[in-house]
């Protein structure tokens, strides 16, 4: 019998005949993940800050888009097989109430992304609004014009009625977003290459690496950064890689969920990294300095149609990620927690609050501490529940799943392990937890350890890999034997 504790419609394994996507829906999931203002400004920042050769960044990126691929096959078949989202999902590795942990733990990052999301695309309007008007404001409060507060309020009300009309329309705004971004990424990149000349393309990869290292890559060799800049962008998608089942549960198969993959992500990866790379260098060339924000950059292109067309559309392609990594998963995570009490509209707008707290202190508080210690932290906080969810379906479990048992609270239940806790996946992920924050943080560990990570380099940007591997390992060690 299903417990309340555990149960509602939302959480309940998706039915065959609900299961109606594609390929081509999973590849709309990751055109809008790719290609938001935040993935822009990180990927920019990555090709400046690493001091290689733009090309080799653009390698780098690549290699990163198969391996997130690989992983994500891997965390969604067990969805698609079961129709089961992330954090039920989670249950089997970490038990029926453990499991509420790792999810709310992905809950507590989508909403801090989704404030930074959020601040995004309000910049996109006030763009268009100082366009307008000739007006960019004066600093109010937090760092933030009266144009910049107007904008974020507008988005933020804008995103709650999104999501309140429900899935559907959501879908749909989805497949506007992602074609309507990349229209203006490749205007702006034709407009940025045309003024600055047709030898920009033999120019671009030598423009990055004439640069000094910075943002934690000093101090690192070339290969060093070349890795650093791999497990950087694997951190940034950390956290669609570990609830990818919250889609993969709607899938027709798993061949669907591959090609989708195979295409929406590493074909978008490519693509978007390739105009990033072109746009980014363009403008150090044409204004002899590094505009990091595309927002800026259409607005030293000075054409009022560009800003117009480019407004609407960095702002429907940021809402656009916003819904799929930032906005959905919380909310099964959230509903995962009180079932009885909290369905996924409450959790949606539960995360839209404490979004906005967190959007409104970007400027003044949150940016202070650097984006790549923000991807790296966020990434490290969740890596180990990812090894430890996989080891332990694949290796221990065998892919063998009990769908009844993780719903019930039966102290028989085979997942309800010590009163519902499995305690050595919790500490497993303590464990590897602690030391992947502190390989971006090294004064929390002790002596060694920490000097070890102080002098390893790359500013924590091997994080998400170490986190994943020790909780894979660390897990397996304590768990051998075990099949429950």
């Amino acid at each position: 019998m299903n417990s309340k504790k555990l149960y509602n419609k939302d959480l309940a394994p998706t039915p065959s005949s609900q299961k109606k996507w594609g390929w081509f829906e999973i590849f709309n999931v990751w055109a809008n993940d790719v290609q938001s203002l935040f993935g822009y400004t990180l990927a920019a920042s990555l090709f400046l800050a690493s001091g290689l050769n733009g090309w080799a960044v653009f390698l780098a990126l690549i290699l990163a888009g198969f391996f997130i691929m690989w992983l994500v096959n891997l965390s969604g078949k067990p969805s698609v097989i079961h129709g089961i989202p992330y954090p039920v999902f989670a249950r089997v590795s970490m038990g029926v109430f453990g499991a509420n942990f790792p999810a709310m733990a992905r809950g507590l990052v989508a909403m801090f992304w989704y404030g930074a999301q959020t601040y995004a695309a309000s910049t996109a309007v006030a763009l268009l609004i100082s366009a307008i008007t000739g007006n960019p404001g004066t600093e109010m409060f937090l760092g933030m014009t009266g144009v910049m507060w107007i904008s974020f309020i507008f988005v933020s009300v804008f995103q709650v009625y999104l999501f309140w009309q429900g899935i559907d329309l959501v879908r749909k705004f989805l497949n506007f977003a992602g074609p309507a971004v990349y229209v203006v990424m490749i205007l702006l990149m034709i407009a940025i290459w045309a003024k600055a000349g047709g030898g920009l393309l033999s120019e671009v990869g030598n423009i990055f690496s004439s640069g000094q290292r910075s943002g934690g890559f000093e101090g690192l060799g070339s290969f060093g950064a070349f890795l650093a800049v791999f497990s950087i962008m694997v951190g940034y998608f950390a956290a669609v890689v570990i609830n990818f089942g919250d889609f993969a549960r709607f899938v027709k198969n798993e061949e669907e969920m591959k090609k989708g993959n195979l295409w929406g992500l590493v074909g978008n990866v490519i693509f978007f990294s390739f105009i990033t790379l072109m746009i980014t260098g363009g403008t150090i060339a044409l204004f002899g300095e590094y505009v990091a924000q595309p927002t800026d950059m259409v607005a030293k292109v000075d054409n009022m149609v560009l800003t117009i067309v480019a407004a609407f559309a960095f702002f429907a392609a940021t809402v656009g990620i916003n819904m799929v990594a930032n906005f959905i998963p919380p909310a099964y995570d959230l509903a995962n927690l009180i079932p009885s009490k909290i369905d996924f509209r409450m959790g949606g707008l539960i995360t839209a609050i404490c979004g906005f707290i967190i959007g409104g202190m970007w400027v003044a508080v949150i940016t202070k501490m650097g984006i790549f210690p923000f991807v790296n932290t966020l990434g490290a906080i969740l890596a180990p529940v990812f090894g430890i969810m996989i080891t332990d379906y694949y290796i221990i479990k065998q892919q063998k799943i009990d769908v009844n048992a993780l719903f019930s609270e039966d102290p028989r239940g085979k997942y309800h392990y010590n009163g519902g806790f499995n305690m050595k996946g919790m500490i497993a992920w303590i464990l590897s937890g602690y030391i992947a924050i502190g390989s971006v943080w090294p004064n929390i560990l002790p002596g060694a350890l920490g000097d070890f990570f102080a002098n390893l380099g790359g500013g924590g940007g091997y994080a998400w890999m170490i986190g994943a591997a020790l909780g894979a390992i660390v897990h397996l060690a304590i768990s051998s034997g075990s099949k429950r």
